[in-house]
């Protein structure tokens, strides 16, 4: 056993550059792993500066100077961020407000719909079982309606949270943008001077990481928007909140469509029961998703994702169970990172066999 964990060392582990980078990934690790909800502004802080990095570089190709364009810049993120808590947020806030308060009378519409479905489909599923489904749904919608109304003292942790990103997450974007230099400069120097590995993998994950951000972000506004704007023509309840969720649910592959789904349909059944709006309201969201699955992914990712969706799958479940939400929002570019760093990662046995053969 000896001789095979020292061979298996020595093939992947006799390069000094694949141990410091063996070290630093699992430094890397523990870190997100333990106190990866504290650094949360400045990982927000990142994927802004990256989506705003792309429009300082158009600024300075139409003729701006660098401290122009990141001021510039700056100015519209800033313009973009208080339209957003200004006009967004209450919209979204009242209406999530009313959906809880009609919850309990949906609740008890649900459950007399599904009391009407043994007799519907009473030769595959038994009254027993519809019964069980219904008491199940009631408990889950109840906890959540339960959790949500109850705001008291413990919330305030996470209104100080709230305060915090934004007052934390401005400033450090704007650094991140006036001294981008500097930091990639003081980052570099740290590193040793010979870094094959560790530059083959940056070059290749800087730019997919840095186009999956802008392409997620993308899709994220193209999604919500086309979706509120449909809803809004249906005259759909609580449009700008459920458009709000379907935008975010593309953060999550596969997975997410499919939970945002049952709500969607569920606050459209209580509305017009089972007639043409919600037969369109059906197409139209399902038209919504392909749009993005066949349109939008394709072209905003083409280039950037070349993962199997079982991966994929696989790395949702394991990032988001580890880092929470960023685990989640990071996943496919961090699926990436461990792909790129198999393919780049040294291997002595090749390399004899290379020297034998030259």
């Amino acid at each position: 056993m000896k001789k095979i964990l020292d061979k298996w060392l020595g093939r992947y582990f006799s390069n000094e550059e694949a141990v410091l980078l063996a070290v630093m990934l699992a430094f890397f690790m523990i870190l997100t792993a333990t106190v990866g909800e504290y650094l949360g502004p400045a990982f927000a802080a990142l994927i802004i500066a990256f989506l705003l990095q792309g429009v300082v570089n158009a600024f300075v190709r139409v003729g701006a100077s660098q401290r122009m364009s990141v001021v510039a810049t700056f100015l519209l993120f800033l313009i973009g961020l208080v339209t957003i808590l200004v006009g967004l947020v209450p919209i979204v806030g009242r209406q999530l407000t009313l959906l809880l308060r009609e919850a309990p009378d949906i609740l008890g519409r649900l459950q007399v719909f599904l009391a009407g479905l043994p007799e519907r489909y009473e030769d595959y599923v038994t009254a027993e079982q519809f019964e069980m489904i219904g008491l199940r749904v009631s408990e889950e919608v109840a906890n959540l309606a339960e959790q949500v109304l109850s705001f008291s003292f413990s919330s305030f942790p996470s209104l100080f949270a709230i305060a915090l990103y934004l007052l934390l997450v401005p400033v450090l974007v704007f650094f991140m943008l006036h001294d981008r230099e500097t930091l990639v400069t003081f980052v570099t120097n740290l590193l040793p001077k010979k870094r094959p590995v560790m530059t083959s993998i940056w070059s290749e994950m800087n730019i997919q990481f840095a186009n999956y951000v802008r392409g997620k972000a993308i899709e994220i506004l193209i999604v919500g928007l086309l979706s509120y704007a449909a809803f809004l023509f249906m005259g759909l309840n609580y449009a700008a909140l459920l458009a709000l969720l379907v935008g975010l649910s593309v953060l999550i592959p596969y997975i997410g469509a499919t939970v945002v789904t049952f709500p969607v349909l569920v606050v459209g059944y209580m509305q017009w029961g089972s007639s043409s709006e919600f037969f369109w309201l059906f197409m139209v969201y399902g038209a919504i998703q392909i749009f993005d699955g066949n349109v939008l992914v394709p072209l905003l990712f083409s280039e950037v994702v070349n993962l199997h969706p079982i991966a994929i799958i696989v790395a949702v479940l394991l990032f988001g169970g580890v880092w929470g939400f960023w685990g989640v929002f990071f996943a496919i570019p961090l699926a990436t990172l461990v792909k790129a760093v198999f393919n780049a990662w040294p291997d002595s046995s090749a390399d004899d066999l290379e020297n034998r053969v030259g």
